[in-house]
């Protein structure tokens, strides 16, 4: 395996992160990485060496998940049988923490398309700004307003539903 080959496979496990922050479904989030994998090999020559790698897959990721989101939109919503049973046997969890998780999911659930990706770039994945605005192939500045629109939409959004305090009950 060369150097370029092993820069791809070390960002697996990040790309699998966003796409199912992204796309909040495991077998499609793994096809979204799956694809940009392919994508990314089949495309490397138009990777300049020494660039930021990461940078450039999550691009290719961010682009065929746009691309998908698009064409979505044109087809009626079709969900199997299996993904209704799962939904239906889950069980909520009973720890604050995991309360919490659950809350801040469902208030990113709420923000724009373009707040949440700004979010999970930054606060999940630990893109600087720049990495982020080529990622998504916007100014930095844009990237700066929308982290602090998406941050106090979801302060706002957390605090009218009540489940920023959580309190315990003895």
């Amino acid at each position: 395996m060369n150097d370029t080959q092993k820069l791809i496979v070390e960002n697996i496990p990040n790309l699998r992160r966003y796409a199912k922050a992204l796309i909040r479904d495991n077998e499609k989030a793994d096809d979204l990485v799956q694809d940009c994998l392919v994508r990314a090999i089949g495309r490397l020559h138009l990777w300049e060496p020494g660039s930021n790698m990461r940078t450039w897959l999550f691009s290719i990721l961010h682009n065929l998940h746009v691309n998908a989101a698009r064409r979505q939109n044109s087809q009626p919503d079709n969900t199997a049988l299996e993904a209704v049973h799962e939904t239906v046997n889950v069980m909520q969890p009973d720890q604050d923490k995991g309360l919490m998780i659950r809350d801040v999911d469902r208030a990113l659930n709420h923000l724009p398309d373009e707040h949440r990706e700004v979010l999970l770039l930054v606060g999940l994945e630990q893109l600087s700004y720049a990495e982020t605005a080529e990622v998504l192939d916007i100014p930095i500045g844009t990237v700066m307003s929308r982290l602090n629109r998406g941050r106090i939409r979801l302060r706002v959004i957390l605090d009218t539903t009540g489940t920023s305090h959580l309190r315990r009950v003895k």
